[in-house]
């Protein structure tokens, strides 16, 4: 199990779906929430990308001296850049970090966005345009190491004599990671994807996706690894964890709700629609399980007025750690978690969640923990006994 982090560069909050309670998105909290997440043994951080956010590249390459081990997992966005010059832009970062830069392909699913950005096309092209930028991409990177160049004439994208005079540190390539539930996406990432990402459905949904990608990766003599994105409110008892979720809602009105949710209706992401029809607006601030724990301790109220992954486990230590378990006996190994607000739920799964997973995740995180007295030592000279 390889556990990630989440960096809030479109802001952070104890609350969703108002100021109250709001943190200044400023390039200080990142790095605490970075040196936090190094610090405490946690894999890498996914950057979020778009126009909410900080742009993902440039966070990524300011923090990389605030940090020692941590990888960075960061947007590609193709049609907004070219693939040659995004293809040196990972080779520098991953030589810069020593290796500590992974990829995620974001296609997009907001045209409003994208046209903003000026990319113009519909859901079936932009795929079509994902896999000439991947075929160039990958091929650039990769034979940078014997300094080879590459020649591509696609239907919407062309280099001649492509090449890197500097290789990334990883071989062939940094490793890509990507999310998407249409067909185009499931076909997309077995073609030519490393490690597969899914939003937090119930297990059964996770099954079938994995199962369906299994199966057309090995279609093209490939495998992939699979992983998912998740909120976490993990207390100490159950009943506090839903009452800590029942307070991130606590400021949200049925006005707010409802303007998110038409946002997000004119969405062509397959991805936001299946976020959509697990919690289907429903918003009982007096019973915020009713309608929206759609499986064991995954609760869908995030996704009431968040984008992208609307999910979170919710529950006490070892519930939150058996759900994970019950994802990894899936085929998932990688968690990309967040919670709110991000500097303080690093800390708390951290302490609560990690002693409770894999042994040799354990041993993986050890050497990352200073020895000493665990605690605060007690009348200047008591050291509490370890847990």
């Amino acid at each position: 199990m390889r556990i990630f982090w989440f960096i809030p560069s479109h802001g952070d909050s104890r609350y969703l779906g108002t100021s109250h309670g709001a943190r200044n998105a400023s390039f200080d909290y990142f790095k605490q929430v970075a040196v936090a997440a190094d610090s405490l043994g946690y894999e890498g951080v996914l950057l979020p990308t778009g126009r909410s956010c900080e742009d993902s590249w440039v966070l990524a390459s300011s923090l990389i001296d605030a940090t020692r081990q941590l990888k960075f997992l960061v947007a590609l966005r193709p049609g907004l850049m070219q693939p040659a010059q995004t293809a040196r832009m990972a080779a520098t970062l991953d030589r810069i970090s020593g290796g500590r830069l992974l990829v995620n392909l974001v296609t997009g699913g907001d045209r409003e966005e994208l046209e903003g950005d000026g990319l113009f096309y519909d859901h079936a092209e932009r795929y079509k345009l994902s896999r000439e930028f991947l075929t160039i991409w990958r091929e650039v990177l990769a034979r940078s190491h014997d300094g080879g160049s590459f020649d591509f004439d696609g239907r919407h994208l062309q280099v001649k004599g492509a090449k890197l005079l500097y290789p990334p540190v990883s071989r062939p390539y940094p490793p890509i990671f990507f999310g998407g539930s249409s067909d185009e996406a499931h076909e997309l990432a077995a073609e030519q994807l490393d490690t597969y990402l899914t939003w937090g459905e119930p297990p059964e949904a996770v099954a079938s996706k994995v199962a369906d990608i299994t199966r057309r990766a090995a279609k093209h003599g490939r495998t992939l690894s699979f992983g998912i994105r998740l909120h976490v409110i993990v207390r100490e008892t159950e009943d506090e964890a839903w009452q800590a979720a029942s307070k991130l809602l606590s400021h949200l009105d049925e006005a707010t709700v409802a303007a998110a949710q038409q946002k997000f209706a004119q969405m062509d992401s397959v991805g936001q629609r299946r976020m959509a029809e697990l919690h289907k607006g429903h918003f009982n601030r007096h019973n915020i399980r009713e309608g929206l724990e759609v499986s064991p301790n995954l609760w869908a109220g995030v996704g009431l007025v968040r984008g992208g992954a609307g999910t979170a486990l919710v529950g006490n230590p070892q519930q939150v750690a058996d759900r994970l378990r019950a994802y990894a006996d899936l085929g998932l190994d990688h968690f990309i978690l967040s919670g709110y607000p991000h500097l303080e739920e690093a800390y708390r799964f951290a302490e609560l969640v990690f002693p409770l997973l894999p042994r040799t995740l354990q041993e993986r995180l050890a050497p990352r923990v200073a020895a000493g007295p665990q605690g605060e030592i007690v009348a200047n000279s008591y050291v509490p006994p370890a847990k």
